[in-house]
């Protein structure tokens, strides 16, 4: 019986077993009270919600610390980052509903950050520290009525750290381990993480301040015979300041500094096939930004402004230099009807350059307006529209309709919901004017999503939901020997299915599968079949167990040798984390197992991924 059977026969024995003993669960979970903010911008509970938004709570950050920001967005139904995996300075791949990293939209504290000299037009996951944020959430499917260009597969929106109410906490957080591949366990530290954090309120003054690192060393990117170390460091520095001049008025202002520098393995002439080279590449970004928020009777005015500066250098065969610079600004002005009406109107700023053979640039300016209307019979509406103004393309309409219905139970809800969205995804500056494959005459991609679902949720910690997905693309951009718009159009569908027991006191169990299938076009390591599932249990308030088991089916990757497409085989991984507090709960110790089975595997045909590693740390808070 092999590794994928075995799964399958875990995933739904751990799922029959929820079904079986939720019942006995006598605590009521909160479950109902549960706030997302993304998907309409409003503080709105989950029910009333018209899509299955995921949210990654600081419980559930804390709960995985020792992963990195890719890692655990990964173990969520529809979410694919590949290149998480492998060694730590791996390219990332946002293979979201079978998208690509042009379509996934990244905000940090409300701005969003996407990089426009990079070719796909994505930010960088890798300049992030997990330790220095305080939520996630990710909504799934269109959204460029609220967030404009790119927000088609998915949004991502991180929260940095909030201060502590004291008037001065710290955090000191450090994880050694080891970092090796599957045919060399030879247990040696080679990874090291710390992390520190100053906050605090003073008065009517509140701080965070954080500085934090990564080294991780002893792994070939390339998977060769006689592999060299391709080693990866990695330093954050933040500041968050807020002052709260009135009851009305408060300023947010932050800045933050991300490096990271790596060893990298490439294609080398003359033969241009895989192989251990010398190349490194180094990426830093410095943002600074502004966040006013003016509060009246029924709404708030509020304005996310930032100006970010990108530097990145690859030293190879083909070596590139990018200085890149954006400046967002979005002011916008929410009002509350009577808590029936929320409306949401406000203009989206955007100024991007690039330098490659010369400075390049473009600039959006949208006006967006949105509605959701909360009945008091169950009936829930989240509509709007954006107009883009494109500086290279025109304007471009895009809109959304989000229906949702709600039925009362005696210990919860049932939700049936459907949304009809559109988005805009504008050719990327490197796509226009880079170095590689360069065409200024492209056309921008529209995409036109349908979605369809059920959820169900109880008092006592039981959630359930399905949704079916179907994504059209027109003048998707594809490269051959240059970036340019593919002749057919492209359709994308499937469904994810999730899960969330509290099987008994203390013992959560949660699920998910996804299930992508394209339909026209060509995608390259895009798995049709994804699950997880996680078990963790409270053995007392001061130590906390999980299992979690995650399946990748098969996918196709392209072969450099052949220039041809050669299947990549499904994989199991398997992990373990354990916490102990002590100190009165002041001192957390933990460790992690990683791909327990020490499954062989390929994320990306050629390239390393990483075998049975342990991780060993400690966070401090004072």
């Amino acid at each position: 019986m092999n590794k994928t059977t075995w799964f399958c026969i875990l995933f739904i024995g751990m799922l029959s077993t929820g079904f079986s003993q939720t019942q006995k669960d006598s605590v009521k979970v909160e479950a109902l009270d549960e706030v997302v903010l993304t998907d309409t911008r409003f503080a709105l509970k989950r029910e009333n919600s018209g899509k299955t938004v995921i949210k990654i709570s600081r419980e559930e950050i804390e709960r995985n610390q020792g992963r990195t920001v890719a890692e655990l967005i990964n173990t969520k139904s529809g979410m694919e980052i590949n290149g998480s995996r492998s060694v730590a300075g791996q390219n990332l791949g946002y293979f979201i509903r079978g998208g690509n990293n042009r379509q996934v939209l990244v905000l940090i504290d409300g701005v969003q950050v996407n990089d426009p000299s990079l070719v796909s037009n994505e930010f960088d996951l890798r300049l992030l520290d997990l330790n220095t944020i305080e939520s996630i959430e990710i909504v799934k499917g269109a959204s460029s009525t609220l967030y404009g260009n790119a927000a088609a597969t998915a949004v991502i929106n991180i929260t940095t750290r909030k201060a502590s109410k004291n008037k001065i906490s710290g955090s000191f957080l450090s994880i050694v381990g080891t970092n090796q591949t599957q045919d060399d366990l030879n247990n040696n530290i080679a990874s090291f993480t710390n992390n520190v954090s100053i906050n605090g309120t003073l008065d009517k003054l509140s701080y965070v301040a954080s500085f934090g690192n990564q080294f991780q060393n002893g792994l070939s990117a390339a998977k060769s015979e006689n592999p060299e170390r391709d080693p990866f460091s990695r330093y954050n520095t933040s500041l968050k300041l807020g002052y709260e001049i009135s009851e009305k008025l408060k300023i947010t202002a932050f800045t933050s500094f991300d490096k990271f520098k790596t060893d990298i393995d490439g294609f080398p002439p003359p033969n241009f096939t895989l192989a251990d080279t010398p190349d490194t590449f180094e990426s830093e970004q410095f943002r600074f930004g502004i966040a006013p928020e003016f509060k009246y009777k029924n709404g708030s005015f509020n304005v996310n402004a930032a100006i970010t500066q990108i530097d990145r250098e690859t030293v190879s065969a083909f070596r590139t230099v990018n200085e890149a610079e954006s400046i967002v600004v979005d002011a916008f002005n929410k009002y509350v009807f009577n808590d029936t009406f929320y409306t949401i109107v406000g203009l989206n700023y955007g100024d991007y350059n690039s330098t490659f053979a010369e400075e390049e640039s473009f600039t959006n300016t949208d006006p967006y307006l949105n509605v959701v209307y909360v009945s008091d019979f169950g009936l829930n509406i989240n509509a709007g529209g954006r107009l883009n103004n494109h500086s290279e393309y025109g304007s471009q309409f895009v809109y959304n309709l989000n229906p949702s219905y709600k039925i009362d139970l005696d210990n919860g809800y049932a939700k049936v919901f459907g949304s009809y969205a559109t988005s805009f995804i504008a050719p990327n500056l490197s796509q226009l004017f880079g170095f590689f494959g360069a065409n200024p005459d492209l056309e921008p991609e529209e995409n036109l999503t349908i979605e369809g679902g059920l959820e169900y949720s109880t008092n006592n910690g039981v959630r359930f939901s399905g949704v079916f997905f179907n994504r059209m693309e027109e003048n998707t951009i594809i490269f051959t020997s240059a970036y340019e718009n593919a002749s057919d159009d492209a359709t994308v569908q499937g469904f994810e299915v999730e899960a969330e027991i509290s099987i008994i006191d203390n013992l959560d169990f949660s699920a998910n599968y996804t299930f992508t299938e394209l339909k026209d076009g060509e995608r390259i390591r895009l798995p049709k079949h994804r699950a997880n599932a996680n078990l963790g249990y409270d053995f007392s308030s001061r130590t906390y167990a999980s299992i979690n088991a995650q399946y990748v089916g098969e996918r196709s990757d392209l072969d450099f040798a052949t220039f041809s497409n050669t299947d990549l085989e499904a994989y199991t991984l398997l992990n373990l984390y354990v916490s102990h507090k002590v100190l009165n709960d002041k001192l957390k110790i933990f460790v992690s197992f990683d791909n327990i089975l020490n499954e062989d595997y390929f994320e990306i045909l050629g390239y390393t991924t990483r075998g049975r590693n342990i991780n060993l740390g400690f966070n401090l808070n004072l």
